[in-house]
């Protein structure tokens, strides 16, 4: 009996030592999945972290483009406007310019005018006392009425004819240096015109 006994716990002691490489075998392969997992989870994790940051960066890169795209389209929409107003002030410091001097340009056409127009007025008062003082002698020498009357109706009909003449010259004179004076000024209101329709 006592050898019963020993069988009996021979195959207990046995049964031990399988139970538990049985176990350990068991268990390694549980923890080494678990590492395997934990591993694999980490990796995960990682790439996500890193596709995260590549979204990020990539996000980043396109809103700096589009913020220096954006400055640098203000920046030439800007210098275009203020290129475009230093031309339009130039432009109109030409057209101001010019006015002035269309001004000026007319003003000596009709100081000119009036002058000539005032020499020519002085010619016909010089011819016209000559003429006077010729026919007060004439009429001082008249022999009789009748030379008289002759004589003063010659005079006054030159002195008329002579005064429609030169009423006609000065007439005309007149409308040719008004023509002349506005020519200038005309011209400058041609180019303003010429410059409204361009603008517009």
């Amino acid at each position: 009996m006592a050898r019963k006994a020993t069988t009996a716990k021979a195959p207990k002691q046995t049964a031990r030592p399988a139970v538990r490489r049985a176990s350990k075998a068991a268990a390694q392969p549980v923890a080494a999945r678990a590492k395997t997992d934990t591993r694999t989870e980490a990796a995960a994790a990682a790439l996500a972290a890193t596709k995260d940051t590549e979204t990020m960066q990539d996000t980043i890169n396109k809103t700096a483009a589009q913020a220096e795209s954006l400055f640098a389209d203000y920046n030439s929409r800007a210098k275009a406007a203020f290129d475009k107003s230093a031309k339009l002030f130039d432009e109109l410091n030409d057209f101001a310019k010019g006015n002035v001097e269309a001004v000026v340009e007319s003003s000596k056409i009709a100081a000119k005018g009036f002058e000539t127009l005032g020499q020519d007025a002085a010619d016909y008062g010089r011819k016209s006392f000559e003429n006077a003082s010729a026919a007060v002698k004439a009429f001082a020498g008249a022999k009789s009425p009748t030379d008289f009357f002759k004589l003063q109706s010659d005079y006054v009909r030159s002195a008329f004819d002579a005064l429609v003449a030169e009423t006609s010259k000065n007439a005309e004179a007149v409308l040719k240096l008004a023509g002349e004076v506005a020519q200038p000024l005309s011209s400058r209101a041609a180019v303003a015109a010429e410059k409204i329709k361009v603008a517009a």
